[in-house]
């Protein structure tokens, strides 16, 4: 009991002595004038609310970066958004200008090839690369009928081979059973034109005596009855001999098969030429 006594005593006279200390502080003053319990105490909460407003600081730039990211952020998306428009918009302008090109070269050709005709779109490709063949919207309404001539500003598509009422099917030159009467225009020199199968023609018939070179055009003869005279098939790429009497050529199309569109049909009929070692009766 004694020591506890003494304790309570010790802590009473700690408590006596703080209060002596604290009215000493309140009444003794700085040399500014400031009591100095006035200013030990605002020197404490002056720290406290200087580490306070960092903090809030702080808080308060993240919160701003933060808002002004998502801000960022936002804006590009719209720009995004916006540029892809844009960009959508150019490929409709180029694709109709790039028709328009097309349309006017076929009007261009119709007035100069002085044949009747009519004007198609391709609409399908063949479904095997063994039969070249596209599918165009005009058909037996249009009047057109199997073995009439297609062709396109660069030069000879192919032929009608299957009229249905409004679309048809057109076996392309470059198809491995197709054919056609061809001429080289520099020489005149005479010869069939047959197709590959791939993007390739190759002449064949052709006399060795013949001049043909790399380079020199290839043009319809209109010896088969299918296709007018003077169209252009190709360019000479190659000549080899291949024994014989006859010349192994190969011809690059005029036509680029991979990116036709538009095509005529020539509804006029073509009349078969003799070749010059036929004879009439």
């Amino acid at each position: 009991m004694a020591l506890v006594d003494m304790q309570r005593a010790g802590y009473v006279f700690l408590a006596v002595m703080l209060g002596h200390v604290v009215l000493i502080s309140e009444q003794v003053s700085s040399r500014s004038g400031v009591p100095v319990l006035e200013g030990a105490t605002f020197g404490i909460f002056a720290q406290v609310q200087q580490g306070t407003s960092s903090i809030l600081g702080g808080i308060r730039q993240v919160w701003n970066g933060y808002v002004g990211l998502r801000q960022v952020r936002v804006e590009n998306e719209v720009l995004r958004r916006q540029l892809g428009e844009a960009q959508i918009a150019l490929q409709e302008q180029k694709a109709l200008a790039d028709r328009t090109r097309g349309l006017e070269r076929l009007l261009d050709l119709r007035d100069r090839s002085n044949l009747r005709t009519v004007a198609a779109e391709i609409i399908a490709g063949g479904a095997t690369p063994d039969f070249r063949t596209v599918t165009i919207d005009k058909g037996a309404r249009e009047g057109l009928l199997p073995d009439m001539a297609v062709i396109a500003p660069a030069g000879v598509v192919g032929r009608v081979v299957v009229p249905s009422a409004s679309a048809a099917k057109v076996q392309l030159l470059i198809d491995r059973n197709a054919a056609a009467g061809a001429l080289i225009e520099r020489s005149r020199a005479q010869g069939l034109v047959v197709g590959e199968g791939d993007e390739w023609l190759r002449m064949e018939y052709v006399s060795e005596v013949a001049e043909v070179a790399p380079g020199d055009l290839a043009v319809t003869s209109g010896i088969d009855g299918i296709y007018p005279k003077g169209f252009v098939i190709g360019r000479v790429e190659t000549v080899e001999k291949s024994g014989g009497a006859y010349r192994r050529i190969l011809v690059r199309p005029a036509v680029d098969f991979s990116s036709i569109e538009e095509v005529l049909v020539v509804l006029t009929p073509t009349p078969a030429r003799k070749t010059p070692d036929e004879h009439g009766p």
